[in-house]
């Protein structure tokens, strides 16, 4: 007989098992199997025919279930936990079954009914990680489903997992979110609303063919968001975090739980033979209304009176007739906004593209001197060129100071001024003046996330441990799609705080893992014991960094806290950094 080939398939594995099982069988061993086979009848099987899932097997406490989608994986483990959930609210606690799932997606070997292989084994071992009543599922299984089921996910991180060679990133499944109440409430799940009126502004859309036109619309969607946050009455979400729904097609209240917001500003503009022509829209998400629309039609020269227009009429409908927040120093030189503009679209993308914003920055400063906003984002590129592209120290330094003093002096009611050289003094050590520039920044814009992921870092190098960790919860909140650099300085703060599973947590999310924040991880794992996985992590630190010294790195923070800084040495030498 020939002998037969492995076969193989891709599949998405269930693995789950019985928290407590021996302790249960050891209370009631009839009752328990009774109870378990009960619940695999009416809950399990149904559940699987339902979701085009296969038993693969029963193993005592546990079972194994194969599935062709992973959509179906997720859904069947969803309404498995719920159901399981609803029997146990009828029984007392000490007969309450509970379960724990892992879900991945993976390579399997196929003998029989049988599946072996990693892909089941990785299950298996997600499963070991979830606490009770939860799932875990592997990012391959996150990657599929993100998108197309409306469960949300916490991300905790890469983990390494027994006799798999490399660390396999993992999510767990929040609980189901139901859809608004029709009473107006809050969403199970969702972001709780802001005491204010609270307001996202989507990208709009381009309504030109020509994809030269889509920088200049998204300039326009970033302006209104600038200006709409300078009224202290509204809670407004950061640009960062709503331009991450650009492109996709996404209801507008998933969108708004997401954020944590009421209202939307949807709209769409096109810029041709001179003209600006927008249509915007005014959503509640709560009630479905429209509580105001228009479009305007104005020459290219009026378009900061537009965008004045259109920030005014959204705060009259949310708030009602306010006094205007002191006026921003505008472009007198509408090449020069053009030149902006493409600018800083191209801010903390790479070294390449920070160069290439340095350029325009400085071609509009020459078609117009006056232009504070162009100032200060050379101050910005001038900045990171020595903090995290590579650049000598000098003169970049020194020159980006000075090019944000002049934001300042050109534009003082401008909060993104503000916060920039401040944050720039303390580095300087000149603590009074930055204090001084990150209380106004915040004052004149309340939403200014960026300002309040600042003010964390600056509260650490204090010894405010807690005021960071606040702050930084403060610039997520409203920025809940971040850039990376606020999980580091969340983590930063945990850290300080010594909170340090929650900063390895912090530290271990994709958007900030490979950065320059692994050092603190490295020490956050270290002060935990777990020296292993802190040696490991510093290893993959210096094979990006090579010339990171603890004693250089100890030599150029402003600390104003001696004990501060040594708790962060402490944790690199624990973790194993050079000297």
């Amino acid at each position: 007989m020939a002998e037969e080939r492995v076969q193989r398939r891709l599949a998405a594995i269930l693995a789950a098992d019985v928290v407590g099982y021996s302790r249960l069988m050891e209370r009631d061993e009839a009752g328990t199997l009774e109870a378990l086979k009960k619940r695999r009848k009416s809950i399990l099987q149904p559940l699987l025919t339902t979701h085009h899932g296969r038993l693969v097997k029963v193993m005592g406490d546990g079972v194994l279930v194969e599935f062709a989608s992973a959509v179906n994986a997720v859904q069947c483990a969803v309404e498995l936990q719920e159901r399981m959930a609803e029997a146990n609210s009828v029984v007392s606690e000490a007969r309450r079954i509970i379960l724990r799932i892992g879900i991945n997606l993976g390579d399997v070997m196929v003998e029989g009914r049988d599946l072996y292989g990693d892909g089941v084994n990785v299950a298996a071992r997600l499963e070991g990680i979830a606490d009770p009543g939860q799932i875990c599922v592997s990012g391959s299984i996150y990657e599929q489903v993100k998108r197309k089921i409306a469960f949300g996910f916490d991300e905790l991180g890469p983990r390494a997992i027994k006799n798999i060679a490399e660390p396999v990133h993992v999510y767990r499944v929040q609980s189901r979110s139901s859809v608004t109440h029709e009473n107006g409430g809050p969403e199970e799940g969702a972001l709780p609303l802001p005491a204010k009126p609270s307001i996202a502004v989507l990208p709009f859309t381009t309504l030109s063919n020509d994809p030269e036109q889509e920088y200049f619309v998204d300039g326009l969607t970033e302006d209104l968001i600038t200006d709409l946050s300078r009224n202290a009455g509204l809670f407004v979400i950061a640009r960062h975090s709503t331009f991450a729904y650009k492109g996709k097609s996404v209801d507008v209240r998933r969108i708004a739980r997401d954020l944590g917001v009421r209202y939307l500003l949807e709209g769409s503009a096109r810029r041709a033979a001179g003209r600006v022509r927008i249509n915007v829209q005014l959503v509640d998400t709560l009630g479905g209304d429209h509580l105001w629309a228009e479009r305007f039609d104005r020459s290219l020269e009026d378009i900061f009176a537009m965008q004045d227009e259109v920030t005014g009429k959204i705060v009259e409908a949310l708030i009602g007739r306010l006094t205007a927040p002191p006026a921003r120093n505008r472009p007198t030189n509408l090449e020069a906004y053009d030149l902006c503009v493409r600018g800083r679209s191209l801010i903390a993308k790479s070294p390449e593209a920070g160069r290439e914003s340095c350029l325009l920055m400085q071609q509009a400063i020459a078609l117009d001197p006056a232009y504070a906003e162009a100032h200060r984002w050379l101050a910005e590129n001038l900045w990171a060129a020595w903090t995290h592209w590579g650049e000598p120290m000098e003169p970049s330094r020194s020159m980006a100071v000075a090019e944000a003093e002049t934001a300042v002096a050109l534009d003082p009611n401008d909060a993104g001024c503000r916060w920039v050289y401040g944050h720039m003094l303390a580095y300087q050590g000149q603590w009074a003046e930055a204090d001084a520039e990150l209380a106004a920044a915040v004052e004149l814009d309340p939403s200014h996330a960026d300002a309040w992921a600042v003010l964390a870092d600056i509260s650490v190098l204090k010894g405010q441990a807690t005021e960071a960790v606040e702050r930084a919860q403060r610039a997520l909140r409203l920025n809940p799609h971040p850039p990376a650099w606020y999980y580091w300085h969340l983590g930063e703060a945990q850290y300080a705080a010594r909170q340090y599973e929650s900063a390895v947590s912090t530290l271990r999310k994709e958007a900030t893992y490979r950065t320059f924040s692994r050092r603190i991880l490295a020490a956050s794992l270290a002060q935990l014991g777990r020296i292993d996985e802190a040696r490991h992590e510093a290893a993959l630190f210096m094979a990006a960094n090579r010339l990171f010294t603890i004693s250089y790195w100890a030599s150029t923070q402003p600390f104003l806290d001696e004990g501060m800084r040594e708790h962060f040495v402490d944790g690199y030498r624990k973790a194993g950094l050079p000297e």
